[in-house]
């Protein structure tokens, strides 16, 4: 990959776009965000919205998890790298993380931190997967953000929840590299 490493891309743009329907996609391209999480599209139409995220110069991880019209298997990795110019992948599987480290993309693992159970398994899975970066989902719990960085190895994302600008910036003063949000208010500040 000739770009740079995702945690020095999230450096530059630490607010993310996470868009998931055409509404925010016209949204984002409307934006100075740069770095956009694809949370929506279809085995027809993924080569194209990703095209057009592109060609207006955003480097786009697709969320495969996501995705219609395909099946949580590793090949959805492999088609997003070679049917789509996509820079990486989000997944909450860490094979899927795994695969795409595999094949030269950026690898986003999410987790979803519903209590102490998921917290407690989170560091061993990012080993496992070997993610260049961890979101944590809600992202709006500062706390929380601040023990999952002295956790772990690799740049977290807040994500999920993250609705103003008091929670970007108790994210980020959390130790959170970055912040994704679907709420364009957030993408513009």
């Amino acid at each position: 990959m000739d770009t740079p490493p995702l945690p020095a891309l999230l450096e530059e743009n630490p607010v993310v776009a996470s868009v998931k329907d055409a509404e925010g996609l016209e949204a984002v391209l409307r934006s100075d965000c740069r770095v956009v999480f694809l949370l929506f599209g279809t085995v027809l139409d993924l080569p194209d919205i990703v095209a057009r995220l592109k060609e207006d110069g955003r480097t786009v991880l697709v969320n495969v998890d996501l995705l219609e019209g395909f099946a949580g298997k590793e090949i959805v990795v492999r088609y997003v790298k070679e049917k789509t110019a996509a820079d990486g992948v989000l997944s909450s599987k860490g094979f899927m993380v795994r695969a795409a480290r595999e094949l030269g993309l950026y690898a986003v693992h999410r987790f979803f931190l519903i209590d102490s159970m998921s917290y407690r398994k989170l560091a061993p899975q990012v080993r496992s997967s070997q993610a260049d970066c961890v979101e944590i989902l809600p992202g709006c719990m500062p706390r929380v953000i601040s023990w999952v960085v002295a956790d772990i190895d690799v740049p977290l994302i807040a994500g999920g929840l993250v609705c103003d600008r008091d929670d970007v910036f108790a994210a980020l003063k959390a130790g959170a590299a970055a912040i994704a949000s679907s709420n364009t208010d957030v993408w513009e500040m």
